[in-house]
């Protein structure tokens, strides 16, 4: 199989847990897409229309600066984005994170945390950000879905 990597951004914790179910269970590497700017509590409040990530979901321009870059991208054929679902599409962050590397020749498969919102253009946006790659359109997933679960998904799309 070839090199496997999960890249997630989670703001709350849940995309982390999932994030670290899949790769251990198909013994890829694991990325934090983490912010410069580390959210607060208030900048999550999708109701303040003030709050930082509405001002930024807001703005399809908007790419908050990520803190850290993946060694060795080139490595990659296969790269897992996860992330919550923020006004039912990906967090521009994730955005950032499509543009900063090249992705073309390998295949990109998003995956979400949701309690109900689903994936919507988040594939078809990531796909418009990284040209040549191939975006699979990926799925929502429960925060307490299993390693066994979120693995066997997983390997149905790369085996």
């Amino acid at each position: 199989m070839d090199k496997i990597l999960v890249a997630y951004f989670s703001a709350g914790g849940s995309t982390k847990r999932v994030a670290e179910k899949l790769a251990n269970g198909l013994k890829a590497d694991l990325f934090a897409i983490e912010p410069e700017v580390a959210y607060e509590r208030a900048d999550l409040d999708w109701t303040d229309s003030g709050a930082r990530s509405t001002i930024e979901m807001n703005d399809p321009k908007c790419r908050p600066a990520i803190a850290r870059t993946v060694e060795g991208m080139n490595e990659y054929a296969t790269v897992f984005v996860g992330f919550p679902i923020w006004w039912y599409q990906e967090p521009r962050i994730i955005d950032t994170f499509m543009e900063q590397y090249d992705f073309s020749g390998k295949t990109v498969i998003p995956f979400a945390t949701s309690g109900m919102s689903p994936l919507g253009n988040s594939a078809k946006n990531m796909a418009e950000l990284a040209p040549g790659a191939n975006v699979i359109e990926g799925k929502r997933v429960s925060s307490g879905i299993s390693e066994e679960e979120i693995t066997a998904w997983a390997k149905s799309l790369i085996e």
